[in-house]
């Protein structure tokens, strides 16, 4: 009897984190390296979830070295992260995408970056989630490493990822202005340390302007 009303409970709490998980909003966060966070103790995804509480669920797309341009030498589009995101049907969807554009194998094709860009973020748009869709602005490059040019990044990417947004009809996150000056919060001039992270996720978080945790609609 005692085995029977045991597994019974369980049955019920297996329903019940069932029920619970399926009614979180979804969050992607997709992007490069940056996204990523390798090597940090908490990349920004991990703090934006905390930021969050548990009403969402923030899954991290990041991966290092990525492109926005299909012609860039390894493009997101190619990987299976970007049709994981785009199965995961997500609620809310963050691309932060644009600093390996800047190197110069990839800029050459620059033209191309607005139009990919756009088609990148109408796939998820078209989602049957019809999930709100943010860009961010680049973080400030501080040092030119890994072949990322700081000019490019701050003269051309950043002002053609607002294009994007304004042709979408999405909104944007400002990630370039907080990140100033404040090279500190970089550990090598172009990645952000785990502080930098934090402020990164706050800065998304108030980008989202979500108030307080609600129920998914669906």
């Amino acid at each position: 009897m005692k085995k029977q009303v045991s597994l019974f409970f369980l049955l019920v709490l297996l329903v019940c984190y069932g029920a619970s998980a399926q009614n979180k909003i979804k969050v992607a966060c997709v992007g490069n390296s940056i996204t990523e966070g390798a090597g940090l103790t908490q990349p920004y995804p991990v703090v934006l979830q905390q930021l969050l509480g548990d009403g969402y669920e923030v899954r991290n797309y990041g991966m290092g070295g990525r492109t926005l341009l299909k012609k860039g030498d390894f493009p997101f589009w190619n990987e299976a992260k970007y049709q994981d995101a785009l199965s995961w049907n997500p609620d809310i969807v963050i691309i932060k995408l644009g600093t390996n554009d800047s190197k110069p194998q990839n800029w050459k094709f620059k033209d191309e970056f607005i139009p990919d860009y756009v088609q990148f973020v109408n796939s998820f748009k078209k989602l049957p989630s019809k999930p709100k869709v943010y860009v961010c602005t680049p973080v400030p490059v501080f040092e030119e490493k890994f072949s990322i040019r700081k000019e490019v990044v701050n003269t051309e990417v950043l002002p053609a990822v607002k294009k994007v947004a304004k042709k979408t009809k999405v909104k944007t996150i400002d990630l370039y202005t907080p990140f100033l000056g404040k090279a500190d919060l970089t550990y090598d001039g172009i990645h952000p340390n785990d502080a930098g992270a934090a402020l990164l996720a706050q800065e998304v978080f108030k980008g989202l302007k979500i108030k307080a945790p609600k129920a998914a609609s669906r």
